[in-house]
């Protein structure tokens, strides 16, 4: 039955997705704004199909720690593909920070060039990364949205620990605007690997902002220490 209803969840999200990448082709030669659009409705999309096809509970807690009227940056968990998509049903068109490889898949990297998302070649210092705080701080000032970053550098599993990539620290110093730490139990439903998924409760918690003003170190050992805690609690 797991399995069954799993390929069916499947089928259905990623037919999904595919008709949306096309019928969102021509914002490509549009203000990005309209593809923002798309990217917002696949959010919902994911949130509604893992409802309706994993009878899975969704939650978002404490989304009245978003600010409303300031610039301010997200630190999220990250357990599976949910959250990079979910996410973009509560949040005002997030700009990402992701690995260079996503931009070269067909059709997705588009989009993802489109948004103006932040690429990032992952554990090695190259003639690309250089400028990638530069290029992080120039966008965030100019565009009217928030940044949204995976802090763990990939999915992890709901009990794992893993230390928070020093990036991040460098980010909140270069930024120096809230950011704001996102828990969430999405492995438990949708796990890293495998094609298994599991009807069960998605909570995700938006936690109190951390302000700036903090030191690199003091800043990540706080942002890990909120972010795995509230895991525990939502588990």
């Amino acid at each position: 039955m797991l399995l069954l209803r799993s390929l069916l969840f499947n089928c259905v999200l990623y037919f999904g997705i595919v008709a949306v990448f096309i019928i969102a082709l021509p914002t490509l030669l549009l203000p990005a704004k309209f593809t923002l659009f798309f990217g917002k409705f696949l959010g919902h999309y994911v949130v509604f199909v893992v409802k309706i096809f994993l009878n899975t509970e969704v939650e978002f807690k404490g989304k009245n720690n978003i600010p409303k009227d300031k610039k301010y940056f997200v630190a999220s968990a990250h357990q599976s593909m949910f959250e990079t998509f979910a996410l973009q049903s509560v949040l005002d068109y997030p700009v990402f920070i992701l690995k260079k490889e996503l931009l070269k898949i067909p059709l997705f990297g588009l989009y993802l060039k489109k948004i103006k998302s932040i690429e990032i070649v992952r554990n090695t210092t190259t003639k690309d990364n250089l400028n990638f705080f530069d290029r992080v701080a120039s966008i965030i000032k100019n565009e009217n949205r928030p940044l949204l970053i995976f802090p763990q550098g990939t999915r992890i599993k709901v009990e794992e620990q893993v230390p928070f990539k020093k990036g991040v620290g460098k980010i909140y110093e270069t930024l120096n605007i809230d950011c704001v730490p996102v828990a969430l139990n999405s492995g438990n439903v949708w796990p890293k690997k495998g094609i298994i998924k599991y009807p069960g409760k998605i909570t995700v918690s938006f936690l109190e902002p951390i302000e700036p003003g903090l030191s690199r170190d003091e800043f990540v050992k706080n942002l890990e220490t909120k972010i795995y805690d509230e895991i525990k609690n939502i588990s």
